[in-house]
């Protein structure tokens, strides 16, 4: 099932890889049947250039905000700083949510943004889309 997102969503997370440059940011998309309604910036607790992983805390007070909305996750982005936007190894080892479209922001050319989405299901990889509308 294709991720579909309004144009604000994607330049709010594309502002976030910008602003956490050179270090990978990350966060979560929250939503209904595919449709992202909510942009959730996180904080990468590996303040890491090739790797992030989102703050425990944070992550549960997003969990418990988008229950209380009737919201669930439906995406989860992060940035790639000098790579293509496609899943490193490690983005497939640590895809813990198999509902959830991982969406990858790439700055490899950092005034052209490459965007692309990815469902990860047991180290397994295949590309959804990525709807903007």
């Amino acid at each position: 099932m294709a991720l579909r997102m309004a144009r604000e969503h994607l330049e709010e997370m594309i502002a976030h890889a910008r602003e956490t440059f050179p270090m990978e940011c990350c966060g979560l998309l929250a939503g209904r049947d595919g449709q992202v309604i909510r942009v959730y910036r996180g904080y990468n607790v590996d303040q890491s250039p090739y790797t992030y992983r989102l703050d425990d805390r944070q992550l549960l007070q997003f969990l418990r905000e988008m229950d209380r909305e009737g919201l669930e996750v439906v995406g989860i982005y992060h940035s790639h700083t000098s790579s293509e936007a496609t899943p490193s190894r490690t983005d497939v080892a640590r895809a813990f949510y198999p509902e959830a479209v991982y969406v990858i922001i790439s700055l490899q050319q950092p005034d052209s943004p490459r965007v692309r989405g990815f469902r990860i299901v047991d180290g397994s990889v295949s590309e959804e889309d990525v709807i903007v509308q």
